[in-house]
């Protein structure tokens, strides 16, 4: 991944502003020493997330986003310096190598720390790698001093002590059905990978666990979505007409908005909802690579748009997937291998306990939004939360405001076999995944109204019209500022 101009200097030193040309270095060791200062970065912001439990992205969306230039390495040492970190954190603390500029970069010498002790030693050019490669012994000397406090015999049953563990999951990729079709792409992947079809989603691919297709040509070119099967079943559920308005009220990053464009067969049209700038221009990318011509970008609060306005009076279907606090994904977020999974922190936390509070109160406000949209057909609220005050509790809350629309829980994908929580009425409508058996856990609930009420409450809201302010438009995607409010975390 080396520059091609200046490809045989040596890299800047760290902290320093500008560097004269001082060695020689190979494409191997330049694509080494900005890759570990890439997953650098992405440590600190995931360390820094997890420590506030307000994480910005999982560390697959981190590493994956278009910031960083050299994925596969970066999302290596990542993933390894997070399992190892327990012990590294250790190790530093007995050897006590450190100054007061190594602690301002401890993310950094975690990175190097980890090539140094358990992967590849080779490549360790740079100021910092320097620094820690001159304190070798001592770090060895510590790790195998913790071997014998813990009295194990090896790094892997050390690891096995912090509960550290790989969790295998299916590789499931989506093919974009705008793009292409699913025998061409069964085809095209069975050349290099045992694949078979999902039995529940029609256009979901399976895949062995650990089939890595990031840079494989029919992803690259959007034909293929790495998107996982619960995640899959949304949309499914959701089964909007291809002649319908229908809108993503929290749409970013978008690959259920553009499994709706796809099971529209491009036809009708979504309002794609997003409130923060930067996941906005996440979603436009997605949207993008799809080829999906049908989907019109508003980024603004879902919370403030007026359900009796003109352009939201004809909307059929809404997707509710909100903000939540994620715990059904930690094995494809690869939280386990976070700190605070590790210390046993849970969300049992006051703090935990706060966010989660929050995080239901605007559920509960959004769902009950959703379905006051007066020609509204159909409503899914969805989670990626195994938490009840997410799911059925939420569910429970609107009940009431939905009768009173003429909503009723109807079954989601009636094929599947696991259900809500027996703790509300209709706890037999509702959807869950399992976090084990399903390898992730989600919520789907959803919600249907007869046309002809629909229709009914559309004509009461005539009366109650307001002037309609047209969204302002910025590069062919319409935008709305609207007030910012509790989504720091979305």
């Amino acid at each position: 991944m080396g520059l091609k101009r200046g490809a045989e200097t040596r890299p800047p030193a760290d902290n320093e502003k500008s560097s004269k040309p001082r060695q020689k270095l190979s494409n191997a060791d330049r694509s080494a020493y900005f890759a570990r200062r890439e997953s650098a970065k992405v440590l600190r912001s995931v360390l820094q997330g997890d420590a506030r439990r307000q994480a910005v992205a999982s560390i697959k969306s981190l590493v994956f986003g278009p910031a960083v230039r050299n994925k596969k390495a970066t999302f290596a040492l990542v993933c390894q310096t997070l399992k190892h970190l327990p012990i590294i954190k250790e190790v530093l603390e007995t050897a006590d190598v450190l100054t007061g500029k190594w602690k301002r970069q401890l993310e950094l010498v975690y990175i190097i720390v980890y090539d140094i002790l358990f992967g590849q030693e080779n490549s360790l050019v740079g100021d910092a790698e320097k620094f820690l490669v001159l304190r070798k012994n001592a770090l060895q000397t510590s790790l195998a001093r913790l071997l014998v406090k813990k009295k194990v015999s090896s790094v892997d049953h050390l690891l096995a002590l912090y509960q550290i563990k790989d969790i295998p999951k299916p590789r499931y990729v989506r093919v974009n059905t705008l793009k292409l079709d699913v025998e061409s792409a069964i085809q095209e992947l069975s050349k290099c990978n045992e694949v078979h079809r999902d039995e529940l989603v029609p256009d979901l691919l399976v895949l062995p666990p650990g089939s890595d297709l990031h840079d494989h040509p029919l992803v690259t070119n959007g034909s293929l979505l790495l998107q996982g099967k619960a995640s899959s079943m949304v949309a499914l559920a959701l089964a909007p007409n291809p002649r319908w308005m229908v809108l993503d009220a929290c749409a970013a990053p978008g690959n259920k908005t553009v499994h709706m464009a796809a099971l529209m067969r491009g036809e009708g049209k979504i309002i794609a909802c997003e409130l923060n700038e930067g996941r906005a221009k996440r979603l436009e990318n997605t949207i993008k690579l799809s080829g999906a011509n049908n989907i019109e970008i508003l980024q603004g609060d879902f919370l403030s748009l007026d359900p009796s306005d003109l352009q939201y009076s004809k909307v059929r279907a809404i997707l509710l997937d909100p903000s939540c606090s994620g715990s059904g994904t930690v094995s494809d977020r690869l939280d386990h291998l976070l700190p605070s999974f590790a210390e046993g922190n849970n969300g049992s936390s006051f703090a935990d306990i706060q966010r989660l509070n929050k995080l239901s109160a605007f559920q509960k406000k959004a769902l009950s939004h959703a379905l006051s949209f007066p020609e509204v057909e159909r409503v899914v609220y969805s989670t990626c939360s195994i938490n009840q005050a997410e799911n059925e509790d939420v569910v429970a809350s609107v009940l009431p405001l939905a009768a009173s629309n003429g909503f009723h829980l109807e079954t989601a994908l009636p094929r599947w076999p696991r259900r809500g929580l027996p703790v509300i009425e209709g706890y037999e409508h509702l959807v869950r995944t399992d976090p084990i058996e399903d390898k992730e856990g989600f919520f789907i609930a959803l919600f249907v109204r007869k046309p002809s009420t629909a229709t009914h409450l559309a004509k009461e809201s005539e009366s109650h019209q307001r002037p309609i302010k047209k969204p302002r438009t910025r590069n062919g995607t319409t935008t709305t500022k609207l007030s910012y409010m509790l989504l720091q975390n979305r």
